[in-house]
């Protein structure tokens, strides 16, 4: 199976997740679509990219927990760091990027969306949200930094303390998302607005988008492998474990 369905639009990138039908991650998703970012990155053809689904009903899941449960802590710790790189490749991408949500974004599908430029969502009942408190696992240190930056203090606390998961509506007064479209216009919109963008000199953009990117981006990097410890004991601990084997339930 492709787990990472690929298709240009001129100068505009379609990145479509395809693994399943809840597209939970893995490694083998985290390392395809790094790999996927890092090629677009240096291509002068590729003027930005849309990250959306290739099915209606979910953008991501989040954590492939049944699959992540049983490893090793050494097996854990590879995938868990290598999504946290996902994530700060994402944020720093010096082209715009835009989270096409036309499915629900939940957990660590939520915080993908997050580190987009932009995020338009499908109108009607289609929710994001981060429910990590609820399985005894801190939200992960880049998704933290940035989501405060970008949501605020107390957005960004309600957020992570409550675990809850937010429609269209509530999400885009709370900042979370830019737009609610219907689900037939997501997908033109995003195209319309990369191509808009990208038909400035990329220099100006990609200055502009470091600028308010690199502050943050250091911060993470400073600070992150005592971070990634930090999550992976919890992960681990006597507390967390029954909540992931009850959240697998769920899959």
């Amino acid at each position: 199976m492709e787990m990472i369905r690929t298709k240009s639009d001129g100068n505009v990138a379609l990145l479509m997740l395809n693994r399943g039908f809840t597209n939970p991650w893995n490694l083998e998703l985290v390392n395809k679509l790094r790999e996927n970012i890092h090629e677009l990155r240096d291509d002068p053809k590729v003027g930005g990219i849309i990250l959306t689904s290739s099915n209606q009903k979910f953008f991501s899941i989040g954590f492939d927990i049944p699959e992540l449960f049983p490893l090793s802590k050494e097996d854990f710790k590879v995938f868990y760091t290598s999504y946290n790189q996902l994530c700060l490749d994402l944020f720093t991408f010096p082209k715009p990027t835009i989270a096409a949500i036309t499915g629900h974004a939940v957990a660590a599908g939520c915080i993908i969306t997050m580190c987009c430029d932009y995020r338009f969502i499908a109108e009607g009942r289609k929710l994001m949200g981060v429910n990590e408190i609820k399985i005894g696992v801190p939200i992960p240190y880049p998704a933290s930094c940035i989501m405060q930056a970008l949501l605020g203090f107390r957005t960004n606390r309600d957020l992570n303390d409550f675990g809850e998961y937010y429609p269209a509506e509530e999400l885009l007064k709370m900042g979370l998302v830019d737009r609610v479209l219907p689900l037939e216009q997501v997908l033109p919109e995003s195209i319309a607005l990369i191509k808009k963008i990208a038909s400035y000199p990329f220099h100006a953009f990609s200055m502009i988008k470091r600028n308010r990117t690199e502050t943050i981006a250091k911060h993470i990097r400073e600070h992150l492998t005592e971070q990634d410890d930090y999550f992976i004991n919890c992960w681990y601990s006597e507390e967390t474990r029954p909540l992931l084997e009850w959240a697998m339930q769920k899959f």
